[in-house]
């Protein structure tokens, strides 16, 4: 699922705002330096990926060869300033022409592929999870059904009907209280601002935090008013934000956990066929691309144009693969959008997205495999449920069904610009068997539809930075393997091993809850951020 930080991110703070009495007082947020994740420790006092000192000391006037780096996701604006000369152009195939010109089995596929849209040009947006999915099949064959009459045969199944269940119904559940909750917050702060406006007659909304600090009453509703309205608008949060949260929860409700939406129906496949790939449409950019530009910026927006940011890497082009919905993504989609990444010369992908279901998983490892055998990296986010994935699963993944691992695989945890205890993101997920390394995660400022730029956050963020490493090495170094890049960056980290830092998960412990101490060393394999001027000055080294 993609857009998943973004969005839950702006509701967690909101939700947290309810309680605006306690954090009313607290001391601005200190700005991440611009352009951080590109900076590195050395120089600039955070840990970024010495991006810049890679190119200024060790690859000026080094050539380097064009690679080719996949974007599976929710799709590109391929006419942004600062991504439209790096978007990926199919030299064999006529724009326009409605002919497979290069008989790759896609029609007018100029900048890539869009698996979740239909012949006629139609696309998906909204989708359901893949536990809603799972819940509208199983609850037909288990429904009211005890385990004792459930035949041995269908055991595993059962049980995993049992565990869906139980996350669909919290899930629906939480769903449908927030935005209950969040639906009343937004009527009771219009309502605590009219009042106020009307009550010192005032003609801005501006003017109501200073008419409201010397208000005077034993009225404990009109207390509990202005302390709600104070707090909020000390916070500076606004109708709008407010109503984004309503709508995400609304979208949760209607959408998410809908077991009955059936989008297939606008793509025309039949998804229980996972050899089926002559599917979808050449609209790349699809209707909400704000995830997939962002995630294009980070890799490769062009460097020393002048223009809004600077990609990790100065000689890509970026593949646009549409996958991704406002949902959870299915296992076939991303099968073939793997597949069609390498068929069409990626020799990166990046994935930016992930789900705790994997109905389909052998259609997705037969499609690692695939990549593996033809030399390509893939790069996956680990999520952002600040859970623990040796624990609890997060798809896809490295591991096959049979137990063997992929070696041309890097998971991906996110850190921060802090340099203390919050080096790890909040969110981020962790493991020390199942995440690689991290990489900055946090206030990641890069492009999003429409020639425009903002700060996100997210594993999404994280995971392109490593992408972006990825390709820089395989450029200047063409001779390097999927495999030997992958080692490269795992060596080379930034090592944190032993810093002491905040689990994950700090941000949402209750009142009076102290957040627990780790090493960070014990959140991922190689304990460290990568670093692209580490790992660049030694593939010189080795390349010599």
């Amino acid at each position: 699922m993609r857009n998943k930080v973004q969005k839950v991110l702006l509701g967690a703070a909101l939700l947290t705002s309810i309680g605006f009495a306690a954090n009313a007082q607290e001391a601005p947020k200190k700005e991440a330096p611009e352009n951080w994740f590109n900076l590195n420790y050395e120089n600039d006092g955070v840990y970024g990926v010495g991006t810049e000192r890679a190119y200024s000391e060790i690859l000026k006037n080094k050539k380097s060869k064009k690679v080719v780096v996949a974007v599976i996701d929710s799709g590109i604006d391929i006419d942004h300033e600062d991504l439209k000369d790096v978007i990926w152009k199919n030299e064999k195939e006529i724009a326009g022409n409605g002919k497979d010109d290069d008989n790759n089995g896609y029609i007018d596929d100029v900048n890539g592929w869009n698996f979740i849209g239909g012949a006629d040009g139609s696309m998906v947006n909204e989708e359901n999870l893949e536990v809603a999915r799972l819940y509208g099949t199983l609850s037909k064959r288990f429904e009211g059904v005890a385990e004792e009459e459930v035949a041995k045969a269908d055991k595993k199944d059962y049980q995993l009907w049992l565990e869906v269940k139980k996350s669909f119904e919290e899930g629906l559940t939480k769903a449908e209280n927030n935005y209950s909750r969040y639906a009343t917050f937004l009527h009771q702060f219009q309502r605590g601002k009219a009042l106020f406006m009307a009550y010192f007659d005032l003609d801005d909304e501006s003017e109501i935090p200073g008419a409201l600090e010397s208000l005077e009453s034993e009225d404990e509703v009109l207390l509990g008013m202005k302390e709600m309205t104070l707090g909020l608008l000390s916070q500076g949060v606004t109708d709008e934000q407010i109503q984004e949260g309503v709508e995400y929860f609304e979208g949760q409700v209607k959408y998410n956990y809908n077991h009955e939406l059936n989008t297939r129906e606008i793509v025309g496949d039949n998804i229980d066929d996972k050899s089926e790939k002559d599917y979808g449409n050449n609209k790349v950019m699809g209707p909400d691309a704000m995830h997939g530009t962002h995630v294009a910026g980070i890799i490769g927006a062009s460097r020393g144009n002048n223009i809004g940011m600077d990609g990790v890497a100065d000689n890509v082009e970026i593949m646009v693969v549409r996958t991704v919905p406002n949902g959870d993504e299915r296992d076939k989609d991303v099968a073939n959008s793997i597949i069609y990444a390498v068929d069409n010369g990626a020799r990166v992908i990046n994935m930016s997205f992930g789900k705790p279901f994997s109905p389909s998983k052998e259609a997705v490892d037969k499609a690692v495999k695939y990549a593996e055998s033809k030399g390509v990296l893939l790069v996956h986010a680990a999520g952002n449920d600040h859970k623990n994935t040796d624990v609890e699963n997060n798809f896809p993944r490295d591991k096959y069904n049979s137990g063997k691992t992929a070696k041309n695989w890097i998971e991906v945890g996110a850190s921060t610009w802090h340099t203390d205890e919050k080096l790890p993101a909040y969110f981020s997920n962790y493991a020390k068997k199942n995440v690689d390394l991290f990489a900055p995660g946090f206030d990641i400022y890069s492009t999003v539809p429409g020639s425009e730029y903002q700060n996100l956050n997210g594993t999404s963020m994280a995971c392109p930075v490593v992408a972006g490493c990825a390709a820089v090495l395989m450029s200047y170094y063409p001779e390097l393997s999927a495999t030997q890049v992958k080692k490269i960056l795992m060596k080379t980290v930034t090592p944190l091993k032993n810093k002491e830092v905040y689990l994950p998960g700090y941000n949402s412990l209750e009142e009076g809850q102290e957040p627990e101490k780790v090493k960070f060393g014990s959140l991922s394999i190689s304990g460290g951020v990568v670093n692209l001027y580490e790992a660049v000055k030694y593939a010189e080294k080795i390349s010599k």
